[in-house]
């Protein structure tokens, strides 16, 4: 495997069937706490964007001279967007010094939430898919990572009371 195919197909994750997208989401998971607990809540920002330039990088090189701009097999897109999901909860944890593992029914929403926007592609996403490029290919997920962050940071405020519902 050649250097654009192991990252975009994150260590060959996008070749798992079915729904290779759901399996780049979940190996996504394991690394964002791993990150989380090595440096907190800046490495985690810091590797989100590294992994978005190379995954777009990526991108642009295994879909050169292709048809389809977004093979199914190419899933760093969801990892970016999967770490942007449960930024909420690293930041949470990171400001309020407490172990990540601890606020699991976020992992639950965030893993949820973002699955739910990327295969639906509400509005911006969809818009974000449909550019037909790589970076099309990487800003859907971005965006549907924001919303499922958003979501994150309203299910928490229900569920904690902080929203007064």
């Amino acid at each position: 495997m050649k250097l654009p195919e192991l990252i975009g197909t994150v260590f060959g994750v996008g070749y798992i069937r079915p729904a290779p997208g759901t399996w780049g989401s979940l190996v996504a998971l394991p690394w964002g706490w791993l990150l989380h607990v090595i440096g907190g809540f800046p490495l985690l920002i810091i590797a989100t964007l590294a992994a978005f330039a190379k995954g777009w990088w990526a991108t642009v090189k295994m879909t050169e001279g292709q048809d389809d701009h977004d093979p199914s097999e190419i899933v760093i897109d969801e990892v970016v967007g999967q770490w942007i999901a449960i930024m909420p909860l690293s930041y949470s944890a990171w400001t309020m010094d407490i172990n990540i593992l601890r606020l699991y029914p976020g992992w639950l929403a965030a893993f949820a939430l973002f699955r739910l926007f990327d295969i639906w592609k509400p509005g911006p996403v969809g818009w974000a898919d449909r550019r037909g490029d790589a970076l099309g290919v990487m800003l859907d997920d971005v965006i549907a990572g924001v919303f499922a962050a958003i979501g994150v940071i309203i299910a928490a405020g229900i569920a904690h009371g902080a929203l007064g519902l």
